[in-house]
This record gives C-alpha cells, sequence and structure tokens, in this order.
C-alpha cells in the first residue's frame, strides 16, 4: 500500500496546528510518499538482524542471508539454514536463536501474522513481544511500517531520538519528557515520527533547528 502525506493531507494539517516546531520540520521536508512492508515474517527476520547495529552493517548481513535463501526470506527458507549458516552471514548467535524462536512460533502457529491487522496496538505488540528476540522497539517498528498505525510513538528508536533531540533542542530523552512533548501529535504520533525520520533522511538535522529564519 503506498501513501502520501503533504500539508493538505487532514493528519497532517492537524499536526500542523498542534506543534509549531513540526509544522517547520513538514514544511523543511515536504510532501513523503512511502509503501508499508506486506511480508511481516520477513520484516521482523530484518528488524532481529538490525537490533544494535549500524544501518550498513544490517544491511550487509541482511543481504548476505536473502542470498542464502535465494532472494526470499521465510519461514521455510530459513528453517532449511543451518545455525553455522546463519551465523556465517555475520548473525550473532544469540541473533541466531531469536530467528529460530520467530520462525518456530510462525510455523507451528503461536504467531499468526495475518492475525495481527485485526488487533488493537497494544494487543499487537503483547503477541509480538511474547516471541523471544522481540521487544518494544521491534513491535513499535512493525506497528507504523507494515500495519500502518497511526498513533506510535518509537521512543524506543535512536534514529527518531536524533530527530527528537534536534527539534526540541534538548538532551533529555526520558519516556516522561517525550510523552508530556508529544502527547500534543496524538492520535497521529506514527505520522510526525514519519516526517522526524525523513529530516533524518534528509541531513537536515546536521544543521541547528531554527523556529523562525532569518530574513535578509
Amino acid at each position: 500500500m503506498e501513501v502520501t502525506l503533504n500539508k493538505q493531507t487532514p493528519q497532517v494539517m492537524y499536526l500542523c496546528s498542534k506543534d509549531k516546531r513540526l509544522a517547520k520540520v513538514i514544511d523543511m521536508v515536504g510532501e513523503i510518499t512511502y509503501s508499508t512492508h506486506d511480508d511481516g515474517y520477513a520484516f521482523l527476520i530484518h528488524e532481529i538482524i538490525e537490533q544494535m547495529l549500524s544501518i550498513k552493517a544490517g544491511a550487509k548481513i541482511h543481504g548476505r542471508l536473502s542470498e542464502l535463501c535465494l532472494g526470499h526470506i521465510t519461514p521455510e527458507s530459513i528453517s532449511k539454514l543451518s545455525d553455522e549458516e546463519i551465523r556465517g552471514t555475520g548473525t550473532s548467535s544469540s541473533k541466531v536463536r531469536y530467528i529460530r524462536s520467530l520462525t518456530q512460533a510462525v510455523t507451528t502457529g503461536q504467531l499468526i501474522l495475518d492475525q495481527l491487522p485485526n488487533l488493537k496496538d497494544d494487543d499487537v505488540i503483547k503477541q509480538l513481544t511474547a516471541i523471544k528476540g522481540i521487544g518494544q522497539w521491534t513491535a513499535k517498528m512493525y506497528l507504523i511500517f507494515v500495519l500502518n498505525r497511526a498513533d506510535i510513538l518509537p521512543i524506543e528508536d535512536v534514529a527518531f531520538l536524533q530527530s527528537y533531540k534536534w527539534l526540541y533542542k534538548t538532551d533529555d530523552v526520558s519516556k516522561e519528557s517525550i510523552q508530556r512533548k508529544c502527547k500534543k501529535w496524538k492520535p497521529y504520533s506514527s505520522i510526525a515520527a514519519r516526517f522526524m525520520y525523513r529530516a533524518l533522511d534528509m541531513g537536515l538535522t546536521k544543521e541547528e533547528f531554527h523556529l523562525f529564519a532569518d530574513k535578509t
């Protein structure tokens, strides 16, 4: 599913009316278009691999695993690999166990990914975090990037925190502080986060944030 967000989108208009700093970021970023991930299992494997790694390192390891699976990371293709083969991609032993845990949950029906779109956010998190190796961060990434849920605040995500500190000019990234400042984003926290991610990707956070630009 492809989605386009711009200043004429009702949810974006709402966010701009509630947070002048975020409104400035949305102006700087401009229109964004994104597609949701349609393969929940492959997405979770990707997120497990990238936990605690740089994007570059994670992508390299994920690419090697994809090659072993002939381009299709599925429960069946993963099950055909030995632990040694998976570790050979550069994946840690603990992450091999997490990949096995997820694969077993899916193949045995403990986790039925097709049912997750019908569940509330908290219930999705509960189902996913019951699997060893999947925590709050991974579950929230799933809600945002696979299920396209609108009101997820990814306070566990390093990239989000980087943009957050830039936007609000603060080093206080405590859960309480972030929830207090971002409360105004509800019920569209995920949409706000997407603009924050895009600002980071565009390199905007390398320069100090100014709410009001100097006019010459």
